[in-house]
């Protein structure tokens, strides 16, 4: 369970209840008519706008700011590939390496590719086509997300013109201009509220997932390289610490 994702939600939930109740409004937000709206308006837009293969991997997605996956750390990654040279530099590059490596699919193709001889051109052009389509597959999640934060605000005027409306249609009837002016308010609230609080948040959240796994990937596709260019361990350790924030090296004398 991703603690940070729970503060946040805690956090800005309590604020907007906390300030909403001390002002006596809270119980005038909670309107029907203003959540089908809004909701309802925007989960059609993303229906005409994205196709289903995208919209049904969303519930997984959104699984993962509560559940964010392990990804190999960088560390395990460089210990890995240092193991590997020495043991190359000692037996040469078989079969007997993939013995090494973690349990990680990109990981073992690219060991794979380096088992097979491929060139290191050819290695490097492959594994990074595969990075790049990663990313673009994963941002279009992310797209569909920051699409959401930007039809609900936008569902939220319209909301607010219909209740505008209604209160012109009734000036004469101060009960029903009372309901027309609670959908008015309401619907510009849920519109704002849910596009910074959730739909924007979320998209934030996978894009920095899927940075951090791209960083990974890329960290497996230098070291391959440089076991390809048969460098010693100390070498190896010493390229693939440049990918390293200083302070994490500093971490790990």
């Amino acid at each position: 369970m991703d603690l940070m994702t729970l503060a946040g939600l805690a956090l800005g939930a309590g604020a907007v209840w906390y300030v909403l109740s001390t002002g006596g409004i809270l119980g005038i937000l909670f309107n029907a008519n203003a959540a089908v709206l809004v909701f309802g308006g925007v989960i059609g837009a993303t229906l005409i706008t994205y196709p289903w293969r995208l919209i049904k991997k969303l519930p997984r997605c959104v699984s993962f700011i509560f559940f964010t996956p392990r990804f190999l750390s960088n560390e395990d990654i460089i210990e890995v590939f240092e193991s590997i040279a020495k043991k190359a530099r000692k037996d040469g590059i078989s079969q007997g390496l993939l013995d090494e490596i973690p349990p990680d699919n990109f990981f073992q193709r690219a060991i794979g590719l380096l088992i097979d001889g491929f060139e290191a051109d050819f290695i490097k052009e492959t594994l990074f086509n595969e990075i790049s389509y990663f990313k673009k597959r994963h941002n279009q999640i992310s797209d569909i997300f920051k699409s959401m934060g930007a039809y609900a605000p936008i569902f939220g005027l319209l909301g607010t013109l219909i209740g505008v409306v209604q209160v012109l249609r009734n000036l004469s009837d101060p009960a029903s201009m009372g309901v027309s002016m609670a959908i008015a308010i309401t619907t510009t609230f849920y519109g704002i509220f849910s596009t910074n609080f959730l739909f924007l948040p979320t998209a934030g959240k996978l894009s920095v997932l899927t940075d951090t796994e791209a960083l990974t990937k890329q960290l497996i596709v230098e070291g391959t390289i440089s076991l390809q260019k048969g460098e010693i361990p100390s070498v190896v350790r010493k390229r693939l610490q440049s990918f390293l924030a200083d302070s994490d090296k500093v971490s790990k004398k």
